[in-house]
């Protein structure tokens, strides 16, 4: 069973960027699709991006498109999260998830109910 631990929240102003990362151990990450998940007091948990096995395919949440950037790094089995512009509605605390897939999967999972392996979550502050 793999661990994810993220890291690279933090303050920041609004308009302000931010790099988070999730590294993915007991397991190379390439077993895995991952994206990333953000929940802000008393909402549910939602989808912000995600990306397939392969690093060949990419989907983020409409509030978030063109202003976030998934990728990952298999050779350091660590996915992360560029964000750029952010708006105080970005504060959450923010979580990588990975889901096992088999070798020609390229599927995108969107639902945080597709995915097995969750990280504790970073938080993420925006000031106006």
């Amino acid at each position: 069973q793999p661990k994810l631990v993220e890291s690279g929240g933090g303050l920041v102003q609004a308009g302000g960027s931010l790099e988070l990362s999730c590294v993915v151990s007991g397991r190379s990450s390439q077993n895995y699709a991952l994206g990333w998940f953000r929940q802000a007091p008393g909402k549910e948990r939602e989808f912000v991006a995600a990306i397939n096995k392969h690093g060949t395919g990419t989907e983020y949440a409409a509030p978030v498109k063109g202003r976030f950037t998934i990728s990952r790094d298999d050779a350091r089995n660590t996915v992360s999260l560029h964000m750029v512009t952010l708006k105080p509605e970005d504060a959450a605390v923010y979580y990588c998830a990975a889901v096992p897939v088999g070798w020609g999967t390229d599927t995108i999972f969107l639902r945080p109910q597709e995915y097995d392996y969750w990280g504790q979550g970073t938080q993420v502050t925006v000031s106006s």
